[in-house]
């Protein structure tokens, strides 16, 4: 079932190349690599209106944030320091997925 609920609550679906329903989608397919190499997976702001609206308990964003984890453990880091953010302030980054990425990186 491919619904869309959770794209069409996302706050950040224009932004995205993959949309939050098309997420479930490359997993079946075993296409992580497209996931991991999507413009989306750092355009998501992790505020989970996905994970809330779908009807299917499907958890878009849950797989979002794991992808994302991938990416920062292939790098050889597993977490973000505070160190770090200055050097990754982007203006046309969202507030919100920097305080989503400290609170969720930094243990």
């Amino acid at each position: 079932m491919k619904c869309g609920k959770c794209s069409a609550s996302c706050p950040s679906f224009n932004e995205m190349d993959i949309k939050p329903h098309q997420f479930v989608s490359y997993v079946l397919r075993d296409d992580i690599e497209s996931l991991v190499q999507s413009k989306s997976l750092w355009k998501c702001l992790s505020c989970f209106a996905c994970v809330e609206r779908c009807p299917r308990d499907v958890k878009p964003g849950k797989l979002i944030d794991a992808a994302r984890q991938i990416v920062e453990r292939e790098k050889g880091g597993n977490y973000l320091s505070p160190d770090e953010i200055p050097s990754l302030l982007d203006p046309e980054l969202p507030q919100q997925l920097l305080v989503s990425a400290f609170r969720r990186y930094r243990r």
